[in-house]
């Protein structure tokens, strides 16, 4: 656990993976945040309760609690936003990540040099909003400045093609955004009707 103090805010980084742990807490403090790491859900409730963090940053994937366990908590009884950050993105993973609220959805692989920005635009979207940040889950999205990161579906989205087309960031959300004026629709829409097509696949 990394106990330097900065002024930018205090990010909470759970993950089972330790060799992923390790660069995203070092990754995230070299970009001036405060770092508490958890390699399992039970660590990560008792960090919260004890720390307060401004953010979690969570794997979904682990052994014992789930992420989604940890959301749930963070959400319900610390009022605590969070961020997910995962390789999966099926329809069952996609459609809990929107119910439980999360401000950002990040598929993984990733680089630190991706995550920082949108950890970046969540800060900016809480100190606008005023601490706690954790969306409604029916709120529409807002279009980040640092990065155009977007809450809700339309990340969710971003990280489908991401996934199905081995896109970057920044591409698959220009593809969506195309698609968006192509079809005369806006992003948020645009979003959905991706994820519903997704859902519909699957089944």
């Amino acid at each position: 656990m990394s106990a330097a103090v900065s002024p930018k805010g205090k990010i909470l980084v759970v993950d089972d993976d330790r060799l992923v742990l390790a660069t995203l807490t070092h990754g995230l403090a070299q970009a001036g945040y405060e770092i508490i790491d958890a390699d399992n859900g039970d660590d990560a409730i008792l960090l919260a309760r004890e720390h307060r963090p401004d953010l979690a940053l969570l794997d979904i994937r682990m052994e014992g609690k789930s992420g989604f366990d940890v959301a749930a908590y963070l959400r319900d009884y610390c009022q605590m936003p969070f961020m997910f950050l995962s390789a999966f993105t099926d329809e069952a993973t996609v459609r809990q990540v929107k119910s439980l609220g999360a401000v950002n959805y990040l598929v993984k692989p990733l680089d630190v040099g991706q995550i920082v920005p949108a950890v970046d635009a969540a800060f900016a979207d809480i100190a606008r909003r005023g601490a706690p940040a954790v969306p409604p889950v029916a709120a529409p999205p807002r279009l980040e400045p640092a990065g155009e990161v977007l809450t809700q579906v339309v990340p969710m989205a971003v990280g489908v093609l991401m996934h199905r087309y081995s896109l970057s960031r920044g591409v698959a959300l220009e593809r969506l955004q195309r698609l968006a004026l192509a079809e005369g629709r806006t992003l948020h829409t645009e979003a959905e009707r991706l994820l519903d097509a997704v859902e519909l696949l699957s089944r």
